[in-house]
């Protein structure tokens, strides 16, 4: 059993259980991979599709340190947008408007973990699950319905103007659910996120996903956190929570 299970179970129990997305319920990278791929061969294109989708994915949390500092909030769509001109410049690819435009949608279209449907429809049996993401009301709507996975409420940074890990999204989350605190979990693949809400008294919940920036990267690590659970996927993470 994960480091930290027995004491999730030990406490009082959970009545929330807040999820991020990309990376932890959906394979971002492989899913823009294929996208790309096929969007370049439509226009007889060749690139390092998988260099230039790892490229806009670290230009991600750049973009959005901007709103955190001050700058007007914009929607995922918005940043992604202005993140892949500037990745597709520096590697001197030229693409369509049309073309740039599907790979932006390409967010709304990303495959699910093979966990996460079920592992999603288990969690629901005992507690109220919420997506909490950087991606916009929208985005998500889109991508839970293509992905098949089912939540009881969607919840966004947008909701909170920010993005993650401003405490006020976190906490956003939580008023909107009539929760405190000590009575929901942060589950995601991200440290940083963890972290986060941690510091405001969510539980912290680490879902192993070592494939998420492709089989030849490092994993992320747990976070050092007293308490925090670990899981290799939702299925797991619902067996050890009796669901």
């Amino acid at each position: 059993m994960p480091a930290g299970v027995d004491i999730l179970a030990a406490v009082k129990p959970l009545r929330v259980l807040l999820f991020d997305v990309f990376g932890t319920l959906v394979d971002w990278r492989s899913s823009l991979i294929d996208i790309a791929e096929t969007t370049g061969a439509r226009s007889g294109l060749q690139a390092d599709w998988a260099g230039i989708v790892d490229d806009w994915r670290r230009a991600y949390q750049p973009a959005m340190d901007q709103i955190r500092q001050g700058a007007a909030w914009r929607d995922l769509d918005s940043l992604q947008h202005e993140t892949l001109a500037g990745v597709l410049a520096r590697r001197g690819v030229t693409l369509s408007a049309a073309d740039r435009e599907t790979l932006v949608s390409g967010w709304r279209r990303l495959r699910p973990w093979p966990d996460s449907r079920e592992g999603l429809d288990r969690l629901r049996r005992k507690h109220v699950t919420a997506t909490l993401s950087n991606g916009h009301v929208a985005l998500l709507a889109d991508l839970l319905k293509f992905a098949d996975l089912r939540v009881d409420a969607v919840l966004s940074a947008q909701l909170a103007d920010g993005y993650k890990p401003d405490a006020k999204v976190y906490l956003t989350a939580l008023r909107l659910l009539g929760c405190q605190p000590e009575d929901a979990a942060m589950v995601a693949a991200h440290p940083a996120d963890l972290h986060a809400a941690a510091a405001l008294g969510l539980r912290p919940v680490f879902i192993r996903r070592p494939l998420e920036w492709g089989p030849g990267a490092l994993p992320a690590a747990p976070p050092a956190l007293d308490g925090a659970a670990e899981a290799d996927g939702l299925i797991e993470l619902a067996e050890d929570l009796g669901c």
